[in-house]
Order: C-alpha cells, then sequence, then structure tokens
C-alpha cells in the first residue's frame, strides 16, 4: 500500500479550526486507515482485487468501526492504522448488501475517539460538507453538496437517496463525510461524473449515515439484516441507449444458469415493463425472498426471448469471516 503522507490538499482546500463549530482534531482522529486483503479465490476478488486499502469511522466507544463495505468482504486479514501511527489488526463482524455497510471490530486498543453520528436530513444541496480520510487535515477536504437523489448500480443495487459532493477527494472508499456540526452524515462509497448546469463534475457518491441505525444490532449480534433476504440475479445491467442491457454475469450465477445472455436487453420483469436500472432491481426484490424464480422478458438480437431465473443469496457465494 502506498504511503498516504505522500500527498495533500493544497490548504485553501482544507478545513480550518477558526472556521468550524466543532471540534477538527476530534473528527481527524476518529478516521482510521484500513487495509484488508483477500485471498485469491475470493469471489470477489477478480472486480475488486485482493488488496484494498481505505478509510474506516470509529463510531463506538469500544472502537467500533464504520467503512464502505466493499473493502472488507471476504477478507482474510484486516489492519487498521491510527492518525499516530498506531496498527491494530480487525475483525470483519458484517457486509450488508443493501446500504453497502461494513463493520469492523479492532483486535486491539485504537485509543481514539468515537464520531457521534448525525443525519443527511441536515444536509441541502449547496451545502458546506468536509470528506475526511485518513492521514489528518492534508487528507481532509472542504466540498459542497451538489446532488441528493436516487442512485442504482449495475451490481444489483438501489439507494433511494444517496449524497454527492464536489470536489471529489480521491481516496473515497470509506472516507467520513460530516456536515457543519461535525457529526459523521456519510460512508463514502464511489467516485462518479455529475452533469450540474451541464458540465461535468467529478464528485464522490456517499451512503447516508441514517441507514445504519435501523440494522446496527442486527449486523452486530448475526452479521447481517434481519428479515427475509433479497433474491440475487448475479446479472450485471447497465443503462444504454434508453436499454438496460446485460454487460457482465457471474459465472454459474442464477442468470447465467437460467440462459442470460450478454447483450440481452431486460424489457419485463413478471410481465412489467421495466423503466429504469432502479426500476428493475426494485421489481425483482417485490417478488419474493431469494430463492424465488423471477421471469424476465428480454430482446435478443432483436428477438424476443424469456427466462425464469431461479434467484440466489448473494451471501453464499461469498468467503466468511475467518474467526480469530
Amino acid at each position: 500500500m502506498s504511503d498516504t503522507n505522500q500527498w495533500s490538499f493544497p490548504p485553501s482546500l482544507q478545513p480550518k479550526q477558526e472556521e468550524l463549530r466543532f471540534d477538527l482534531s476530534r473528527a481527524l482522529d476518529a478516521v482510521v486507515g484500513l487495509r484488508a486483503e483477500a485471498p485469491e479465490d475470493a469471489f470477489t476478488a477478480s472486480i475488486l482485487g485482493t488488496d484494498r486499502a481505505g478509510s474506516g469511522v470509529v463510531i463506538r466507544e469500544d472502537g467500533l468501526v464504520l467503512t464502505i463495505g466493499y473493502l472488507v468482504t471476504e477478507a482474510e486479514s484486516i489492519w487498521l492504522t491510527t492518525g499516530d501511527g498506531r496498527v491494530v489488526p480487525g475483525h470483519p463482524l458484517a457486509f450488508d448488501f443493501a446500504s453497502g455497510f461494513g463493520l469492523v471490530m479492532p483486535l486491539g486498543k485504537l485509543g481514539v475517539p468515537a464520531l457521534e453520528r448525525g443525519s443527511t436530513a441536515t444536509f441541502g444541496v449547496g451545502d458546506d460538507a468536509f470528506v475526511i480520510g485518513q492521514g489528518g487535515r492534508a487528507h481532509a477536504l472542504k466540498a459542497r453538496v451538489i446532488a441528493k437523489r436516487e442512485f442504482a448500480g449495475y451490481w444489483e443495487y438501489v439507494l433511494d437517496e444517496a449524497l454527492f459532493t464536489a470536489p471529489a477527494h480521491p481516496q473515497w472508499g470509506g472516507a467520513a463525510l460530516l456536515g457543519a456540526d461535525g457529526k459523521l452524515a456519510g460512508i463514502g462509497s464511489l467516485f462518479v461524473e455529475e452533469t450540474i448546469g451541464g458540465e461535468e463534475v467529478e464528485a464522490n457518491m456517499f451512503v447516508p449515515i441514517d441507514l445504519l441505525e435501523p440494522i446496527l444490532d442486527d449486523l452486530l449480534t448475526q452479521g447481517r439484516r434481519a428479515g427475509a433476504v433479497r433474491p440475487w440475479l448475479g446479472m450485471y445491467t447497465a443503462e444504454m441507449k434508453g436499454q438496460l442491457v446485460v454487460n457482465a454475469l457471474v459465472r454459474n450465477g442464477p442468470a447465467d444458469r437460467a440462459g442470460v445472455k450478454l447483450g440481452d436487453a431486460v424489457m419485463e420483469v413478471a410481465g412489467q415493463r421495466v423503466a429504469s436500472l432502479a426500476d428493475l432491481f426494485r421489481r425483482v426484490w417485490r417478488l419474493g425472498a431469494a430463492g424465488t424464480e423471477i421471469p424476465l422478458s428480454l430482446a435478443r438480437k432483436g428477438a424476443p426471448v424469456a427466462v425464469r431465473v431461479r434467484s440466489g443469496d448473494r451471501a453464499d457465494f461469498l468467503k466468511k469471516p475467518r474467526l480469530h
């Protein structure tokens, strides 16, 4: 992993204590570096790599770390690094597919303060925000909220409302999003390009912290949220020229086994026309839990094709954390 101290934001882009209503040093201390290693044969290795690095945020006095789940899924080793250079091993407690959050418990004392959780309800478009990655004030960025909107990801993922900020932080994964009150409002997930006023703007997408509270106890006790598991197709779909096109399939995944092909256009789910990527996933999820048969109407080289996909549980494809 590269040395995180080799770069810094220009001073004009860094938050300054005299301009803030919260203790900046305390907030910086609560953000830790996170490095995870997954085995070569992990399901996610080909997509996410085996050596992953980002940030995490301490959210409880016992050192519990909240991060973005893709950093820690299938990880067989995790190391947490505090701002003063202490390194502590961690154990991946949970990865929630619906929100994207991941939880890590340090296996030693981090000795850093917990960051109080806030709410994205306090944010409006145009409001100031602060994006903090591991590495102190040099890696803290003054930003603005440029959008609050629905987000759909090709990996069968939908957020009803995500936060988008600019300028973009180059180390967004697991970074903390703070509001003017200094409370944690979101966790960094993606680098994206947003169109603002007809111009393309480099930005970051954040998962709202509000999604954590209803599921936190379940994640801590069960490793996943309670209730029915969403049906998963293993079918990566993108919006292209007004159509929803299958551009990747999980090998031997549900859609692959059902005969879905690359380049197929998804037209209907259970006889209902799909209008968008988010609409596609929501219609699938409404049909039942994992294991439900999902009827899809496809267009293949202009010809109609009907398939029935026996959905699965995505977690069944992932390596489980080792107990320490």
